[in-house]
Order: structure tokens, then sequence, then C-alpha cells
């Protein structure tokens, strides 16, 4: 059976030698709420009862899109996992939610132990900075259905808030403070238009960015910011009004999510810095800024609404927490839900 499969180009060996390398992988981390280990047909989390008054369970699931062709053309796969990581865990949290458990979906045409592997190292790592399980996962090895050394990637993720708890957006009033986190660069959205600037505008991934020490390929690469613990640390002491999570479409498309109607945000420009690689993709392409704002975060990772006395605390904590924060706009009563100045 195992000639005829392999003859079909699915090496059930390369499967096997996968699973070992990514056990201790997985092991890392792992929660005490986990049952049993990696290799059983479904994963097992006892949520602790206790911790919770009336659980409400929050689910999302995302990719890192074609981000991944620049991974493939650098040849690093290990940051990936990072970003599918962060695009879930990133958009529960806005709810209040804190992640519980991560699941991913590898698919192939033919598979690579070593890629694999690096690719779950960085799904690791993002669990790790989530403080979420990874419990489980598919590799799916396809041949015909992707050219090469080509795979993609989906992540599942399982979070747990009290219903009390929820943040639904519905306490934000006119006179409330935005806070934006700032962004690691572009993040896993709008590299379609990455791409094909880096075609048009002949581009090398190896070029230097300017007014950096680095180049233009590894800024791509950077992974998206988790902002989990951050956030949940600050939900601690803060009632915090609404949150956003800034992914495809940009600060207009997302901030305007967590707006009950009537209101709207003003967010200035000139309060928060440009990431450089957002600022050279900007000149590059000879676009004005609000060209790219339903494309790109524009610096900005996470936007959280408070009440204005609250502003100075809420930038203390996330402060400590080692995030970068800053006091970038407010809500007014308008009918216009963003307005960039």
């Amino acid at each position: 059976m195992n000639d005829a499969y392999g003859a079909a180009g699915v090496s059930l060996e390369a499967a096997d030698e996968s699973v070992a390398r990514l056990k201790p992988l997985v092991h890392k981390t792992l929660r005490p709420e986990v049952l049993g280990g990696i290799g059983g047909f479904g994963g097992l989390f006892q949520l602790d009862l206790a911790r919770f008054r009336q659980p409400v369970l929050v689910s999302g699931t995302d990719g890192v899109g074609t981000k991944l062709k620049i991974a493939h053309e650098l040849g690093r796969h290990d940051t990936l996992g990072i970003d599918l990581v962060a695009m879930c865990v990133n958009d529960i949290l806005v709810q209040g939610a804190e992640p519980l458990f991560f699941l991913d979906y590898f698919a192939c045409g033919k598979l690579s132990p070593d890629q694999l592997e690096a690719v779950v190292r960085g799904i690791s790592e993002g669990c790790v900075q989530a403080g979420c399980a990874l419990l489980g996962g598919e590799t799916a090895e396809m041949p015909g259905m992707y050219a090469g050394d080509d795979y993609d990637l989906a992540g599942f993720v399982v979070g747990a808030v009290d219903r009390d708890r929820l943040i639904d957006g519905q306490k934000i009033t006119p006179g409330d403070a935005l806070i934006g986190l700032a962004s690691s660069g572009v993040h896993a959205n709008g590299f379609s238009l990455v791409r094909k600037l880096l075609a048009d505008c002949q581009l090398a991934l190896d070029s230097p960015l300017p007014g950096t020490e680095t180049n233009l390929g590894t800024a791509l690469l950077a992974p998206t910011r988790i902002y989990a613990q951050p956030i949940l640390k600050l939900l601690e002491s803060i009632e915090v009004h609404g949150m956003a999570h800034i992914t495809g479409g940009g600060l207009p498309g997302n901030v305007p999510r967590m707006l009950p109607d009537g209101v709207g945000a003003v967010l200035q420009r000139k309060a928060w810095p440009m990431p450089p690689v957002l600022s050279f993709l900007q000149n590059v392409g000879g676009f004005a800024p609000q060209d790219l704002d339903p494309v790109f975060n524009q610096g900005l990772g996470f936007v959280i609404c408070v009440a204005d006395a609250d502003v100075k605390s809420t930038l203390e904590i996330l402060g400590y927490s080692g995030e970068q924060a800053f006091r970038v706009g407010w809500i007014e009563a308008t009918p216009e839900p963003v307005r960039l100045a």
C-alpha cells in the first residue's frame, strides 16, 4: 500500500516523520486544561468552569494570504505560523475573549518535514505568545493541487469570556478616547499590492530598507503582533468600551466594526509613527496616505476605545506590557463612521 500511495505522490513516511518532529513543538504550548496528546482524532480541552461564571465561547478562523509568496521567495517559513496565530487570536480578542486553544490546517502538494516543522515552530511560538494551547491540526498532502513546494495555511482558535464581560461596543459614547497599538509593519494583509509593487518597481527583497538596518524582505516578513497578553492584562483593571483588530480594510474598514449607531471615530494621523516599510511602499508607489488606508494597517495593529478619564492608566498598563501605545483620536456624535484627519 505504501508503494502504491507513494507512486501517487503521497509519502506516508514523510507524514510519520513530521508528526514525530512536531510533538515537542506542540508540548511547549500545553495548558493545564489539555487532556491527552497529539495524534488523536480530536483534541481534548476541559474548560475550567471555576474561572467563568457564564462562559461564552468565541471562535475565529483566518489565514496569512499571499504573504506566503514572500516567505517562499526568501526561503524562510518559521515566522508565518506567528502570523497565523495572530490573525485568529487578535480577532477574538476584540470581544474580550481569552484564547484557549488553536488548531491549524497545512495543505501542500509534496510534504517536506523540514518545511512543515519550520511552519509549526512559528505556530508554536505564536501560541506561547498568545497563551493558548496548540491542540491539534491537519496536514494534507495533495499532489496536483499545489505546484512545487507551495502550500497553504489556515488557523482556527477558540476562546472564552464571561457573558457579562463581553465587549460589543455598546458602551462607546461621544467623548471617549481611542488608543492605538503599534503594528510591526504590514502584518498579513495587503500582500497582493505589495507583490505588485515589487514587480512593477523591480524591487529586490534583499534591497536595503531606507532608514533602517534591515532589508525589504525581512521587514515584509516581520510577524504580526499578538496583542493577547497586554490586552487581557488591561482588561483586569480598565473598562474597555470597544476594540478593533486592524486587518484587511485597514482603519476605515475595521474601526467601524466596533462602533454603535450614531457615533464615529476621528483618527489623527500625526498621533502615531508610520513603520518604515509602510512609508517606503507608499513612496515607491507614489500613493497618498488615503490611497492605502483601506489596504494597510498604516502603523496601528489594534485600536481600543476607553473613557477619556482612563487614557493615562491605559497607556501606562500597555507600556508596562511592552507595547507602543498612543492616544490616536476620539469618538464624536456623527453619522460618518471614521474620519482620518
